[in-house]
């Protein structure tokens, strides 16, 4: 059984058909219909079926993904195996949220890509809740995400560092509309954010609704930059963890409004598949993770 056709099976999961294969693996499509036609002889099933201009895997394909997923890892074990950091190849998958990637993991990436310059950092940016379900299937290596609820035995999570939240707005924002405190208030400001299932949100709307304050309208952007500058702009108000906003803060262009919320923080943390073998590249992430100050 040639190892190739394996990766070419994943190559064409990945793209959706022989044509954009062939052309992701640079190879002509009558290379990959051979090579299917030869696996799929050598193992007497079928692997895919055409679906319109897609080919998905058969019944029977679906259930032997698992052991070519495991024969490819076992692959890039044995490959790697007592490689140094420079030698290390292959592809570290890590999804993370804006805010972590854009103002804290940054060190981590560059140390990362100084001791394992050959090993492709796929960063998917997303939220939470969709860190945690790609773990949970598989589809990642390592997630860094802001702590959501516990997860199941196999997985292996661990503390990076817990931050403050902090409410803000423009040093012009009017005197009266700056009393997030007192209760029964209808506000017309803008409220401006660019995930409403981000978890730092739902603490700020638990505690609108606990205090009965509504706000005008809300305003979702594409970027914690954008919304900064949009609440410099005076916009409206944000709700972000400090440390996105604290040179801001410390110049002047932004003023913290106060509140009374309960445990305005929120926890990083980084998981990992303690079942899943994990390379050289992802030790070596895991190793920065836990030795930085972040």
């Amino acid at each position: 059984m040639e190892l190739k056709n394996l990766l070419t099976v994943k190559k064409i999961i990945e793209t959706g058909n022989y044509q954009n294969a062939a052309r992701a693996l640079n190879y002509a499509q009558s290379t990959i219909t051979f090579q299917m036609k030869q696996l799929e002889s050598e193992l007497g099933i079928r692997i895919f079926e055409k679906n319109g201009n897609r080919m998905e895997l058969t019944q029977v394909g679906l259930e032997i993904l698992p052991i070519i997923d495991r024969i490819l890892k076992a692959t890039e074990e044995l490959s790697c195996y007592c490689k140094s950091n420079e030698d290390l190849q292959g592809t570290l998958k890590v999804a993370l949220p804006e805010t972590l990637i854009t103002y804290q993991i940054q060190p981590i990436l560059r140390a990362f890509k100084e001791k394992a310059p050959n090993v492709k950092l796929s960063l998917q940016v997303m939220n939470c809740y969709a860190i945690q379900e790609q773990l949970l299937k598989g589809e990642i290596d390592i997630a860094i995400h802001y702590e959501i609820g516990r997860y199941p035995q196999n997985i292996v999570s661990d503390n990076i560092k817990t931050y403050p939240l902090v409410l803000v707005a423009s040093p012009v924002l009017d005197e009266n509309q700056r009393n997030f405190i007192a209760l029964n208030q209808r506000k017309s400001i803008c409220h401006i954010q660019n995930d409403p299932n981000a978890l730092y949100l739902k603490i700020l709307y638990q505690y609108l609704k606990e205090k009965d304050i509504t706000l005008d309208t809300e305003l979702e952007l594409w970027s914690i930059e954008t919304i900064k500058q949009s609440v410099m702009s005076n916009l409206g108000i944000a709700y972000l963890p400090r440390f996105a906003v604290e040179t801001e803060l410390k110049q002047g262009k932004l003023i913290e409004i106060k509140t009374e919320i309960r445990n305005g923080e929120i926890t990083a943390i980084f998981a990992y598949n303690k079942s899943k073998w994990r390379s050289p590249a992802m030790c070596l992430f895991i190793q920065l993770l836990e030795s930085f100050e972040l």
